[in-house]
């Protein structure tokens, strides 16, 4: 994977703090760079015919600031192998400081443990980027907040709330409510609904499986009114069609509208949505589009968001995370 051409910044700033990125979300990296005014910096990543990794940048990195962007979405474990390895790399290159870019950060659901032989994943992978070199981590909307509690570096949460809001606020009708699918989600969407302008309704949720939940509860008046629903993430899209259920069967009127940061959507999701009356649905580009040109998507990208938290970073700020 090569760079593209030389950006604005200066060389002298750009060689402190080059940016690379693996294979995971390359056109994000490179709208990033486009904020930043620099370029991205050229690195091979290749496999083996067997699935193994191999790394090589192809420029020099000592004593540089190097940032790594590398979003660990499906494929999950290969995504995380290639920044570990990335990561790995840029140390025995001898790379002064290493900042992880993950705008989806893998696994982070798996953050408490429900029975006593269970592994607590999230913990497990900010144990592998902290041995593998990482000295900070950029992410963003990560599915829960305790996640920075795994890591003993600094852990810079970003929020695309600032960017999700405009977008789809020429979505939202007169005497629209903002509804969280469930109570996880509902500093997030009550958020949406200060910005918006709108009421807050809760929906309560009882996981059965990891691609199935039911809907045992709703909090607010949805009746005769449009609806906008927020999640953080968008799977299968599970949640947010058994929140339309609901909904309907609570009387609010037809044609939803969904917002998440991390548009996923693996094994059909966007037809299930589809079916369950979701006609618009917002997400941002944290991860590479997996599914084909529809009208019913919008894709809104956080590359300024990931851009100022690196120029604060560079300026020995923290980032203004989740206010």
């Amino acid at each position: 994977m090569r760079g593209v051409g030389p950006g604005r910044e200066e060389a002298g700033a750009t060689a402190r703090a080059p940016l690379f990125t693996g294979t995971a979300n390359p056109g994000l990296a490179e709208a990033v760079a486009r904020a930043l005014g620099r370029r991205v910096g050229a690195c091979a990543v290749e496999r083996f015919p067997d699935g193994e990794v191999s790394v090589r940048f192809e420029e020099p990195i000592r004593g540089c600031d190097v940032h790594i962007l590398q979003p660990t979405s499906p494929p999950v474990d290969a995504n995380l192998m290639e920044l570990l390895a990335m990561v790995d790399a840029a140390r025995r290159a001898g790379a002064r400081r290493v900042v992880a870019i993950v705008p989806y950060f893998g696994y982070a659901r798996s953050d408490s443990r429900h029975g006593r032989r269970e592994p607590l994943l999230a913990r497990l992978v900010a144990d592998l980027l902290e041995t593998a070199g990482v000295d900070e981590i950029v992410t963003l909307d990560p599915h829960t907040d305790q996640l920075e509690g795994f890591f003993r570096i600094p852990v810079h949460a970003v929020t695309a709330v600032p960017v999700l809001v405009p977008a789809v606020r020429p979505l939202v009708a007169a005497g629209a409510v903002v509804v969280s699918p469930d109570a996880g989600r509902v500093e997030m969407a009550g958020r949406y609904a200060a910005e918006l302008g709108t009421e807050l309704a809760v929906l309560h949720k009882r996981r059965r499986t990891g691609a199935e939940v039911e809907a045992i509860g709703l909090s607010g008046d949805v009746r005769g009114r449009n609806c906008v629903l927020i999640d953080d993430m968008i799977s299968t899209g599970g949640t947010l069609v058994e929140a339309a259920r609901v909904l309907r069967e609570a009387g609010a009127r037809p044609g939803f509208v969904a917002v998440a940061t991390h548009g996923l959507l693996v094994d059909g999701a966007l037809e299930k949505l589809a079916a369950a009356d979701i006609k618009r649905v917002l997400v941002t580009d944290s991860v590479a589009p997996r599914h084909e040109a529809s009208t019913a998507v919008q894709v809104v990208s956080i590359a300024p968001l990931i851009a100022d938290a690196l120029r604060e970073i560079r300026a020995g700020e923290a980032p203004a995370a989740r206010e």
